[in-house]
């Protein structure tokens, strides 16, 4: 049994010699060490052996499998440090090639102008309100001085639902929620959102757009008071050399009422084609809140007076970036938002 081990030894080790591939020397490892192996084999003979000759033999044959394991070991580690070299070859990288830009995004310019109106009113001291985009009837009309069948609905054709709820129309339902949740309390508050109207899209309307209002109420709130905190706003929005007018108008909320111009942006007002040679722009509609409303959200207008007022973010954005269309900001056109990650 001695000699066929040591046979065994020889066989194995020349044939390992010879190996050039990974799968060639799995092979000859089950062929000489697997269970089936020729090693196993022969040491199925042992029992027949005397119990002198059964330790000599196991050393023997223990030799043997070390011997054998110790060149497949070896020819293991060589196939695969061979792998890792042609490996490294192969996936080598110029580090010296430029590099690959990846596309960075940036903010909606809607979202941009909204934020900064925000942020201009959050330094005046007024909080942010937000409320449903599915309103009821008498939160979007009715409680602002707009009973069924008022005119001036008519101006605000709407997207109705049921016959008691529609897409709101503006962000003033935000104003009647924020008065009746107040019970009588101070307010100073900004509703930004988006709204809702039957309009056809053209270069200046939406059927969807931005709006942002304002809320002011408590004791001795004044017309001067509106006009100034619309002075701050737009020199901190356009700069510090824009100024505002005042031009009387009529809104069913407030009494009185008025559109807000800005000096043209485009000449600063001295007349050119945005303007329509005027020197000014219509930027907003303003007022002194209706006795009437501030009934309805629960405040006594012998008490307490207030102003409001609402803008439309596309507007705001239309002027203050020079934009001629609004239908750019829904496009989604890259050439068109690329231009305000740079700004």
């Amino acid at each position: 049994m001695k000699e066929r081990l040591e046979g065994l030894r020889i066989e194995a080790l020349a044939e390992l010699e010879q190996v050039q591939n990974p799968q060639t020397l799995n092979d000859l490892r089950v062929k000489y060490l697997g269970k089936k192996g020729a090693l196993t084999e022969i040491l199925r003979g042992m029992g027949g052996l005397s119990a002198e000759e059964r330790p000599i033999i196991g050393q023997v044959a223990n030799d043997v499998r070390a011997a054998i394991e110790a060149v497949i070991e070896q020819k293991q580690e060589a196939f695969q440090q061979e792998e890792t070299n042609n490996r490294l070859r192969a996936e080598t990288i110029d580090v010296t090639l430029p590099g690959k830009a990846l596309p960075t995004g940036s903010v909606h310019p809607l979202n941009k102008v909204a934020q900064e109106i925000e942020d201009v009113f959050i330094g005046l001291g007024y909080s942010i309100a937000e409320g449903p985009e599915v309103e009821t009837d008498y939160y979007n009309f009715e409680a602002l001085n707009l009973p069924k069948n008022h005119p001036a609905r008519d101006m605000q054709d709407s997207f109705y639902i049921t016959d008691d709820i529609l897409m709101r129309t503006h962000t003033s339902p935000v104003q009647v929620r924020t008065m009746k949740e107040s019970k009588g309390a101070p307010i100073k508050v900004i509703c930004p959102g988006k709204v809702y109207r039957r309009d056809d899209d053209d270069a200046t309307h939406s059927f969807q757009f931005n709006q942002i209002e304002g809320l002011v109420i408590g004791r001795n709130i004044r017309m001067s008071d509106l006009k100034g905190t619309l002075l701050q706003f737009v020199q901190q929005m356009f700069g510090e050399q824009a100024q505002i007018r005042l031009r009387p108008s009529f809104f069913p909320f407030t009494e009185p009422s008025a559109e807000v111009d800005v000096t043209c942006v485009q000449c600063g007002g001295n007349g050119c084609r945005m303007c329509k040679q005027t020197g000014w722009l219509e930027i907003l509609g303003c007022g002194m809140v209706h006795p009437r409303v501030l009934e309805m959200g629960g405040y006594d207008p012998e008490e307490v007076s207030g102003f409001a007022f609402g803008m439309g973010v596309e507007r705001i954005a239309l002027l203050k970036y020079g934009i001629d269309d609004i239908r750019h900001f829904y496009t989604n056109d890259l050439r068109f938002l690329g231009q305000f990650a740079r700004m």
